[in-house]
């Protein structure tokens, strides 16, 4: 059934009705269309726009179509234009005339952009849930590993010396503000436009606050131009979803790195690895890496979304029907990297000395060397940095280490040095020194995971 089949003479060629179609895509919006056409024929029942008797009539109708679809008596027809003509002519055939009311006051494009809006309601929500929970494991892993001491890097080059909880508390925080950026998407989803009509509104006295609170909507929208073509909030999810998936990207690009022989500060758990066909000593940390590579395909989507909308004139144009393709792809992969991601981290196993080992090759500590002259001898510290070089040089040449190195040698380079500098460059001391707020004291790390944790709840 086409519902703008009255003005044409001729039926439309299969070819044009194939690539018309989106019932492959909007399938998946049958529950909540059916959702907003309940609320909506309530609405319409009570406002006496149609009589209470088929407007429960309709909703009981609704209420039996969406029960025989999910029993599975009751197959979506893959040949309909879209869901919403499906569930309208499922309707019809059931209580006839009194189907036909159910698009009183009513367009598609109203109806599919709440469509979207109630099914992106739901995934968002969905999305946040399993981010809280990816968050969760972090901090426990954090708390469990506070003070086992790693190198920090700037330029993938070992830098200062932090704790492996520190490291994935760094994570902890970009993943909270995916949830702020979520919670605020959700803010501006929170936009009825049912009563937008087609573009500029309708005739009939509808009382769209009362859909909007049957729906769970807080506003209605104010003009049916925006009501109708706005997919801001599509864009805004598919952004939301991107830079989730830059921080899950780097996470595993970590991962990567960590769990190959040339770090190998983790383990990552059998379950979550794979092996390699021709050699037999591979375990291969594919799921990072696939994550890692899904990340472009959500970006696309975020950038097929923009381009999509970016030359549209309002109100409604036919453009807007690849807004879900896009969007519930970006949702879907999102969705489907977290499911794996949060398991590999909980199982991975986290090999402490090598951390410990790596961190005193490094020469890390050199900042807290020439801190020692800058607190303990009153040197400048431009002075203590020049003096540090020296040592870090003379170690090289010596295949030694800050803190090997014997205290004749240090003195040689500048006669300030005491015994009191093998405390100071202590890997262990250098991060139990650091409790400003935000560093990686041990003490720090574990209150930083119970106020994260504290966030959650």
């Amino acid at each position: 059934m086409k519902l703008w089949k009255g003005r044409f003479e001729k039926e439309a060629d299969p070819k044009t009705n194939d690539f018309n179609s989106s019932i492959s895509i909007d399938s998946r919006m049958v529950r909540q269309d059916i959702e907003g056409s309940m609320a909506h024929a309530q609405m319409l029942g009570e406002c006496g726009i149609i009589c209470q008797g088929e407007s429960e009539r309709i909703r009981e109708g609704l209420k039996g179509i969406l029960t025989d679809i999910d029993s599975g008596a009751l197959a979506i027809d893959p040949d309909a234009e879209d869901i919403h003509t499906f569930i309208e002519g499922e309707l019809t055939k059931r209580l006839g005339d009194t189907g036909k009311r159910l698009h009183t006051a009513r367009s598609r494009n109203d109806q599919v952009a709440l469509d979207v809006r109630l099914t992106l309601r739901e995934e968002c929500r969905g999305l946040m849930g399993q981010i809280r929970e990816l968050i969760a494991v972090l901090c426990q892993k954090a708390q469990k590993h506070a003070g086992a001491v790693m190198p920090g890097y700037t330029h993938l080059q070992r830098a200062q010396p932090i704790t492996f909880g520190h490291h994935l508390m760094a994570y902890a925080e970009m993943l909270l503000r995916d949830l702020g950026r979520f919670e605020d998407t959700l803010k501006r989803m929170d936009v009825m436009p049912l009563g937008s009509g087609a573009l500029a509104g309708t005739t009939y006295p509808l009382d769209r606050e009362m859909t909007a609170k049957l729906l769970g909507f807080s506003q209605v929208s104010q003009n049916s131009l925006d009501g109708v073509s706005d997919r801001d909030f599509c864009a805004e999810t598919a952004f939301s979803v991107s830079l989730c998936m830059v921080h899950l990207s780097r996470l595993c690009e970590e991962l990567v790195l960590w769990c190959s022989w040339e770090y190998k500060f983790i383990e990552l758990d059998d379950a979550f690895s794979t092996g390699s066909s021709i050699m037999p000593q591979k375990k291969n940390p594919d799921i990072a890496e696939l994550i890692r590579g899904k990340s472009g395909r959500v970006f696309g989507d975020l950038m097929g979304l923009l381009t999509m909308m970016k030359g549209l004139p309002l109100a409604y144009n036919k453009d807007m029907q690849e807004d879900k393709e896009a969007v519930f792809d970006a949702v879907d992969t999102l969705k489907m990297c977290l499911t794996p991601l949060i398991p590999m981290l909980e199982t991975m196993t986290v090999l402490e000395e090598n951390m410990r080992n790596a961190a005193a090759r490094g020469f890390i500590n050199a900042t807290d060397c020439a801190d020692f002259l800058v607190a303990q001898k009153g040197l400048p510290f431009r002075d203590a940095y020049k003096i540090t070089g020296e040592l870090v040089a003379l170690c090289i040449k010596r295949g030694l280490t800050l803190e090997t190195l014997p205290l004749e040698d240090y003195k040689q380079v500048c006669a300030d040095f005491d015994q009191g500098v093998f405390e100071a460059i202590s890997l262990e001391r250098c991060v139990e020194g650091r409790k400003v707020l935000g560093g990686p004291a041990p003490e720090n790390v574990k209150a930083q995971a119970q106020r994260v944790l504290g966030l959650l709840k």
